[in-house]
């Protein structure tokens, strides 16, 4: 497969702490990455330096062979890189049709809210009808975000996402407060998208999903690349082990 993603020294500190520590990635076009590590490892951290919530102090960041360190984050979006959100925030006064209208508006309108205001939206709205009902939304379309419940939510923040046109969708922690019956479901979603072509990094504390739908795990701890590989022997690695459960023999000697 080809690169779809490089990223190359890409480093960041806040004041003493090192949050990314020269982290060079290669993600491949269609490869579903699982991006892991434990508590405060730099992970959503490293999402905010490829979509240029922050600017880093070294490296670049590299889609499709352009060199994209110096755009903002809505030329990143242009660019085919979309991000959800852990915590879901849609626009509240749009039903849930008209939030994925205005994602899918953005291309053709410097200004986001230009998007609710063209004379024919046409285009858009078929667009969004069919993402809806992809993403099991279809029934919900004239309703108002407020009354669904955080799984429906969850999907809504998907298909916002994939209106963008996306080449790379970013997830940030998508299944954290599901239940499990919607922790499945979006997880075999977030396959599905997958292998229809959509190139995924997932941010996960739910090992075991990313275990079951990930074909690649990175993983992350003090900002640096510990292990990279297939999962089976990404989670055998003893120094994985020892991040998530802190050395064995260390524990025993202060006890």
């Amino acid at each position: 497969m080809s690169e779809l993603l490089r990223i190359d020294d890409l480093s960041i500190r806040f004041g003493g702490v090192q949050a990314v520590d020269h982290v060079t990635l290669s993600i491949a076009k269609g490869e579903l990455l699982g991006l892991i590590g434990p508590n405060g490892a730099g992970k959503t951290t490293l999402l905010s330096l490829i979509t240029g919530i922050f600017k880093p102090d070294t490296g670049r960041v590299i889609l499709a062979n352009e060199d994209i360190s110096g755009l903002s984050t809505h030329a990143r979006v242009r660019h085919g890189i979309a991000l959800t959100h852990q915590i879901v925030r849609p626009f509240s006064s749009l039903t849930v049709l008209e939030n994925v209208v205005l994602a899918a508006g953005l291309d053709r309108n410097r200004m986001a809210l230009g998007a609710m205001f063209q004379v024919s939206r046409v285009k858009e709205e078929k667009s969004a009808d069919a993402l809806l009902e992809r993403l099991g939304l279809g029934e919900y379309k004239n309703a108002y975000p407020r009354i669904l419940p955080l799984g429906l939510l969850k999907r809504l923040e998907v298909a916002r996402a994939l209106a963008l046109n996306a080449k790379l969708l970013l997830f940030d922690e998508p299944l954290a407060g599901l239940n499990q019956k919607e922790t499945n479901e979006l997880a075999d979603t977030i396959r599905e998208l997958n292998r229809d072509g959509l190139t995924v990094i997932l941010v996960e504390h739910n090992l075991g999903q990313v275990l079951r739908i990930a074909s690649r795990l990175v993983v992350l701890d003090g900002g640096c690349v510990i292990a990279d590989g297939n999962p089976g022997s990404v989670m055998d690695n003893a120094s994985v082990r020892s991040a998530y459960l802190g050395n064995p023999k260390e524990e025993n000697a202060g006890t």
